[in-house]
């Protein structure tokens, strides 16, 4: 780890890194900088949240397509009208990275991924609709990659202003007058917001799709 903040920006960039393999290094990088709240950010997001109230806006309340299983056609989608759709057909995504990017990586661009509607919405819809048939919601490819991405650009956004603070080059551990440089930057909720609201305009790649040998032969290299 001779350059920390530099290679992990460079990481974050970098569409064949993983974001599950960036994070223990982001958190390792927090820790020596005694950055306690990026650091215990980084963990939550690692691991996954328990409580949904605690989550980020980011995870929080996502759109998705309400969809039916029938036992002649497969999923398809469920005959639901507008309220029906502004009630239900969203969700919070708690999962840990390493579950988000997984279900990411082995999506192709245009799909999705369904998750049951928990029990108690599950009945009271089919009351509604009539329609005693498994409900699910179809989250797509993008809203997974897109909760990705704004963690991965707040690990970029605070590299890059430790980076400005003069924090960057070789580094095996940091000075007590080079951790006070950058004690104000302790702060993720800055930076995930900053990440949300400029995600558009920063270097930092989408999940890429797994291709067909690499999900029959997992990773090489």
């Amino acid at each position: 780890m001779s350059e920390p903040v530099n290679h992990l920006e460079e990481r974050t960039r970098d569409a064949n890194e993983l974001l599950e393999a960036i994070m223990p290094s982001a958190i390792t990088l927090a820790m020596m900088l005694r950055h306690r709240k990026m650091a215990n950010w980084l963990r939550t997001e690692f691991e996954g949240y328990s409580d949904s109230t605690q989550a980020p806006p980011y995870r929080r309340d996502l759109p998705g397509h309400i969809v039916a299983r029938s036992p002649q056609y497969g999923w398809i989608p469920a005959p639901v009208d507008d309220k029906q759709k502004l009630d239900y057909g969203h969700l919070d995504l708690m999962d840990g990275i390493k579950a988000l990017e997984k279900i990411c990586l082995n999506c192709k661009k245009g799909n999705g991924n369904r998750v049951l509607l928990p029990p108690d919405d599950m009945a009271n819809l089919q009351s509604r609709i009539n329609l005693s048939a498994e409900l699910a919601i179809n989250v797509s490819r993008d809203t997974y990659s897109g909760v990705l991405k704004a963690v991965r650009a707040a690990i970029y956004l605070w590299t890059q202003e430790l980076m400005a603070q003069g924090v960057g080059g070789e580094h095996n551990s940091f000075s007590a007058e080079e951790r006070g440089k950058v004690a104000t930057l302790d702060e993720p909720e800055q930076f995930w917001r900053r990440a949300m609201s400029e995600l558009d305009n920063l270097p930092i790649p989408d999940t890429r799709e797994v291709g067909f040998f690499e999900r029959v032969f997992g990773r090489t290299g």
